[in-house]
């Protein structure tokens, strides 16, 4: 599935086709579930997160389109939020067992995959009208389709270079605050921001990888891995909001206790190892970042 913009080509035209491209694939997962419900929502909500960073990528060219389609994919993603969100859950509770430190705390974190996959078979069987609301979420994603005729962007190559760069500098100007915030006060929500940054950054170098491929992979590659770590921190502050919020859940206190211990830990290791690659993904200046990509953009005919 293209998820790139061709300098070279008409970039109204590239623009509905990568967006395009990335709705009817989230209709088609929803539509004909190739691997069940819960991998069809996963593979749905990452579509609607690639084509919100292209949508914020234009949104000073565009104010009124962003502004309009983001929360309507916004608020289609939350629609199908809690069954995905239930999994991903088991999924944390993997990770940490992958760096279990003793035998007990192996053992204490496997009963608690367990406990948490039965919620979430419970819930996908409490939840009423899926397979509809499916359908629903469907159509939405096709009347977002339809919304794509509606946007047209200027010809001028040069003006358009001038586009992507200033939207390249804010998003690397507010990914350098939320990394300046993680070593100040560090709250969850300064790492669950400087994580969103990250991704829209590391796609905006998916998208305009054509102006320079090699250098635009590499730092592509470390932008993922990067994402990927802040995801882990993330997905860790989710579990214990569900520690505190469903205690109930957990009928063995030794239990309990192994699964806090392991999230402290882990959250204190992933957020030093992810400090120190977001300074390296983030050594250039947004200033000159922005304008290499600029020059770069417009120097393709």
């Amino acid at each position: 599935m293209g998820y790139r913009i061709r300098p070279e080509a008409d970039f109204t035209e590239e623009f509905r086709s990568v967006a395009k491209k990335q709705l009817l694939h989230a209709v088609t997962v929803l539509e004909e579930q190739p691997d069940g419900v819960d991998e069809a929502i996963h593979s749905f909500r990452k579509n609607l997160k690639r084509l919100r960073s292209l949508y914020r990528l234009v949104a000073r060219e565009v104010p009124d389109f962003q502004k309009r389609e983001n929360a309507r994919l916004r608020e289609t993603a939350r629609s199908l939020s809690a069954i995905r969100d239930a999994a991903a859950l088991i999924g944390t509770v993997e990770y940490l067992r992958r760096t279990a430190r003793s035998p007990d705390e192996n053992e204490a974190l496997g009963r608690i995959i367990t406990i948490l996959a039965g919620r979430r078979d419970w819930m996908a069987k409490a939840e009423r009208g899926l397979e509809q609301r499916l359908m629903e979420v469907a159509g939405t994603l096709k009347e977002a389709i339809t919304s794509l005729d509606t946007i047209s962007f200027d010809h001028s190559h040069r003006k358009n270079a001038r586009m992507l760069a200033k939207s390249w500098r804010r998003t690397s100007l507010k990914a350098k605050a939320a990394l300046t915030a993680c070593h100040d006060e560090g709250t969850a929500e300064d790492f669950h921001d400087l994580r969103k940054r990250t991704y829209d950054y590391r796609l905006y170098h998916a998208l305009l990888r054509d102006i320079w491929p090699g250098a635009m992979k590499a730092k592509r590659d470390a932008a993922k891995t990067l994402v990927e770590d802040l995801g882990h921190i993330h997905d860790l502050v989710v579990l214990s909001e569900l520690v505190e919020a469903e205690p109930q859940l957990f009928n063995r206190n030794d239990d309990l206790t192994h699964l806090l211990d392991a999230i402290i830990f882990r959250q204190q290791q992933d957020r030093r190892e992810a400090l120190l690659k977001a300074e390296i993904v983030f050594s250039d200046h947004p200033d000159e970042e922005a304008q290499r990509i600029e020059l770069l953009w417009a120097a393709v005919t």
